[in-house]
């Protein structure tokens, strides 16, 4: 695991947001359990017919909960079996998501991968509503959270589309948060990061997980940076199809076993990851 400390630590801002935005508003009433029954399936929580059962899930620290699988292609109606395509993650993961975010008030955010819209909450409790614009490619889901944030009195910029392309009229942003990895780093990101900014987002790896990076740009649609966490997220559907790692400027002898010491540059055009030559800076 990564040295660098966990949880709230002395982001007293953070632990501000997630004590004033209730999670469970954000929960539908059906949702599955991440890990397999006896049977294989995927158990449904139900909050009409279990409502202690369902509280205790949502705020389980270490658990995401399922909200679509294939895409919507199978109803929520008991327990079932697919492809996890959206999440509420765990709080956990947020929390290191947003901890080395780190946004200010004010600044100009892009969260790519709205979901049930509860990190969107998050993000403009801090930033402000002015100031966050969050993309979901699914637009049922984005109207969806759309209405959750409204009913507590939130309105960010929520939009329905491609969070590959980022949002260019309302760039350039300060920090860029994603909550679904990538294989490769989209280059409307970058090209939407002011020089210094901030990119947080989940990197597939061949270690067989998805690593965390923090990127900082420099405003020419380049960025660099170093991985911080182990995490598993769901692909973006744009990359969801394997690609050679060698083509996504991986070492062909990564060391898992030192994926912290590796630098990640990216340039218009190429994305390079290799052994670093300098140690791990402080989170």
């Amino acid at each position: 695991m990564s040295n660098n400390p966990r949880g709230f630590g002395t982001c007293h801002w953070l632990r501000e947001a997630f004590l004033a935005v209730p999670r469970e508003h954000f929960v539908p009433e059906r949702v599955w359990w991440p890990a397999r029954d006896a049977e294989g399936l995927y158990p449904l929580c139900d909050r009409r017919e279990r409502p202690n059962a369902w509280l205790k899930a949502v705020y389980a620290p270490g658990a995401p909960l399922i909200t679509q699988l294939d895409d919507g292609a199978v109803p929520p109606t008991g327990r079932a079996e697919g492809a996890f395509t959206s999440s509420i993650s765990s709080a956990g993961v947020i929390i290191e998501l947003l901890r080395h975010l780190a946004p200010e008030p004010g600044d100009r955010v892009l969260e790519i991968g709205t979901g049930t819209g509860y990190t969107t909450a998050l993000l403009t409790h801090r930033a402000g509503a002015d100031a966050v614009v969050t993309v979901e490619i699914d637009a049922a889901l984005a109207e969806r959270a759309r209405d959750r944030l409204a009913a507590l009195d939130l309105h960010p910029l929520v939009l329905a589309g491609d969070g590959e392309r980022g949002y260019p009229a309302g760039a350039p942003y300060d920090r860029i948060v994603a909550t679904a990895s990538v294989r490769r780093i989209p280059p409307a990101w970058l090209e939407q990061l002011r020089p210094g900014g901030v990119l947080v987002a989940p990197l597939d790896s061949p270690f067989g997980h998805d690593l965390l990076v923090r990127l900082v740009g420099d405003g020419r649609g380049g960025a660099r940076g170093r991985a911080l966490e182990r995490v598993e997220f769901m692909r973006v559907r744009g990359q969801r199809a394997p690609v050679p790692y060698e083509e996504l400027g991986w070492p062909t002898e990564a060391d898992p076993d030192h994926w912290q010491t590796l630098d990640i540059v990216v340039a218009p055009g190429r994305q390079r990851i290799f052994p670093a030559t300098t140690p791990q800076p402080a989170a």
